[in-house]
């Protein structure tokens, strides 16, 4: 399976840390920032409404040429053809989401621990989201901070790119990276930010050294 271009900052889109953006601000503003990958992230809301959501920023990301990636739902992804989906450890399975959606669209799959990175690798994923590295308020139920130890373990050990996720922003972003992390996902570094564009750039600048 060829290696897809997957980008190094990863922006996943949030309203409820937030209100003052929409998940299409948000991603618009990123991408213009630099975003190479938009995840949109919403636990709340019926499967319509986050079809419609997903279908705006789909369009924003196709006309900006930034991959959209949904997170969770691998219906809401078949629904509005998103580039991709991000799948966690008790989500849909990551083998079977692969037999769906075919070789061409992007998976990443979650992991906390070496283990649960080991087990992602084995089933056809593009990525491996690790996390967090650092505490992080952004997702309530996260796995305690893993440090830039257990980066360094999964980026020595793995073929495959290391998304680095979990408290991570512009001041310790390159030490991520100098970890092996071939990237990094935020939320609340750009999504909380008064000018998500700007911070953006901020981060790539960062991850670029």
């Amino acid at each position: 399976m060829a290696v897809k271009a997957i980008g190094r900052l990863h922006v996943i889109t949030d309203t409820v840390l937030q209100a003052r953006y929409s998940h299409e601000d948000l991603a618009r503003l990123a991408i213009a920032g630099g975003a190479g990958a938009i995840q949109f992230r919403q636990k709340q809301g019926s499967t319509r409404e986050l079809i419609e959501t997903a279908r705006a920023m789909q369009v924003v990301c196709r006309r900006l040429g930034a991959p959209l990636i949904i997170n969770d739902r691998l219906d809401v992804a078949l629904a509005v053809a998103a580039d991709g989906v991000h799948l966690g450890q008790d989500d849909f399975p990551l083998a079977l989401a692969r037999e769906i959606l075919g070789p061409d669209k992007i998976i990443g799959g979650s992991a906390s621990t070496l283990e649960e990175a080991r087990l992602c690798r084995t089933q056809a994923v593009d990525y491996v989201g690790l996390g967090p590295v650092y505490p992080t308020g952004s997702k309530a139920d996260a796995s305690p901070a893993g440090g830039l130890e257990l980066v360094r373990r999964v980026s020595r050990e793995l073929d495959l790119p290391v998304i680095a996720i979990g408290g991570i922003g512009a001041t310790n972003a390159s030490e991520v990276l100098a970890a092996g992390a071939h990237g990094v996902a935020v939320i609340s570094a750009v999504c909380c930010q008064d000018d998500p564009s700007a911070a953006a750039a901020d981060l790539l600048r960062a991850l670029r050294g």
